[in-house]
């Protein structure tokens, strides 16, 4: 596989509270959030996808796992992939980023050669869920606690010096609630 070898986790089986349903279901421009996410890690060796098990556009295959307990929020679902993960290095995604892309992965590859890299908006806000890091370096940080449920990627992340990467355009854009899906041009 090679220094360039790296897995993808995507989170897509948070409560999405704010957004009312399941924001990852969304459809946008014939995709569905979590299908846009996928799409730009087409170049993972392998995909954990953290949620309910649900069709993917284009057969993608992928690994579907749950956090214990289920809604246990997102460290506890990074740490339920961890069993799968077999590169060296894994890009941590949230399902709900409608405007990521292969060059955005590729970016954060790239920023990520020797600490681990997160994507940061232009108002300084750091997308935790947007990162890259060492396969090992992370188990390394998730064994610091017996578990994780409740823990934020924040918390998981935060003994860790991350390398910022800028966010271009909208990269960075999370949808939280229903006016932040992008509309259609």
């Amino acid at each position: 596989m090679g220094e360039d070898g790296f897995d993808a986790v995507v989170l897509a089986g948070g409560a999405s509270r704010r957004f009312g349903s399941d924001k990852t279901r969304v459809v946008l421009d014939g995709l569905t959030l979590l299908d846009h996410v996928l799409a730009a890690t087409a170049a993972a060796a392998r995909t954990v996808v953290v949620g309910d098990e649900r069709p993917l556009a284009g057969g993608r295959e992928v690994t579907w796992v749950r956090e214990d307990p289920p809604g246990s929020g997102p460290a506890q679902a990074v740490v339920a992939a961890l069993e799968h993960l077999t590169a060296p290095r894994v890009v941590l995604l949230a399902a709900d980023l409608p405007h990521l892309a292969p060059a955005t992965v590729r970016r954060l590859l790239d920023a990520a050669q020797h600490r681990p890299a997160s994507l940061v908006d232009a108002g300084g806000r750091v997308q935790h869920l947007c990162t890259v890091i060492g396969t090992d370096r992370l188990r390394e940080v998730a064994a610091r606690r017996p578990t994780w449920a409740g823990g934020s990627m924040k918390a998981l992340l935060a003994p860790l010096r991350v390398v910022l990467v800028p966010a271009v355009g909208e990269e960075a854009h999370d949808v939280d609630e229903p006016h932040d899906v992008p509309s259609a041009p």
